[in-house]
């Protein structure tokens, strides 16, 4: 079974509605270049909504110990996603499952880059777009992604319900996890975009 995140939630309106349609795992981005970025108040509030047995997971890019801890101390997160260049001993210092996301390009070898993290629950592979972390929209060449990483892997970037049965077949996912593609403008999610989605995926 391929497990499903819908990432760059803002509202409890959109978590619901995902929660609802049979997701995994619900994402947060506190990082505050992103238009899907949220305030420790708006976190509070879906964590709040959210139903048993799905996962809340909160992405940061390079944010301060005191950032995270303030997020911690207010959202019962359940994983932590770090999109920037924090190293093994940063993620891990937390107390929590983390996972580390890469942004895979050609030249830079997946193996190497995925070593040094042997602590982390698994391993997020992104498109690489030179100074944006993540939710560019586009999709990598997913032939440079070893077979074994030694950790489950998440394949994320470009990801709609037109291609992600295929990445699924190629690529053999762990998970898949989907910002951008479904969503009705940045920020704000599609329900029927969701739900074309998972069908997508084979969930339901």
């Amino acid at each position: 079974m391929t497990r499903i995140k819908i990432c760059g939630i803002t509202s409890v309106t959109d978590a619901l509605v995902a929660t609802a349609s049979g997701v995994d795992a619900v994402g947060l981005v506190f990082y505050p270049k992103s238009p899907r970025c949220v305030t420790v108040e708006q976190a509070a509030d879906i964590a709040q909504a959210m139903p048993p047995f799905t996962t809340l997971v909160g992405l940061f890019v390079n944010a301060t110990e005191r950032t995270i801890q303030q997020v911690l101390d207010h959202v019962p997160l359940g994983v932590l996603q770090f999109h920037g260049d924090e190293s093994e001993t940063q993620c891990n210092r937390w107390s929590r499952p983390y996972i580390k996301v890469f942004r895979v390009r050609a030249g830079l070898p997946v193996a190497e880059m995925v070593a040094p993290y042997a602590s982390a629950s698994g391993f997020l592979l992104d498109s690489y777009t030179p100074g944006v972390p993540g939710g560019t929209g586009e999709a990598f060449d997913w032939g440079l992604i070893p077979d074994n990483l030694g950790k489950p892997v998440i394949l994320a970037g470009g990801l709609h319900a037109g291609n992600v049965r295929l990445a699924i077949e190629t690529v053999q996912p762990y998970g898949v996890d989907v910002s951008s593609g479904v969503e009705a403008h940045p920020g704000h999610k599609d329900s029927g975009k969701i739900k074309a989605f998972i069908k997508a995926v084979g969930r339901n």
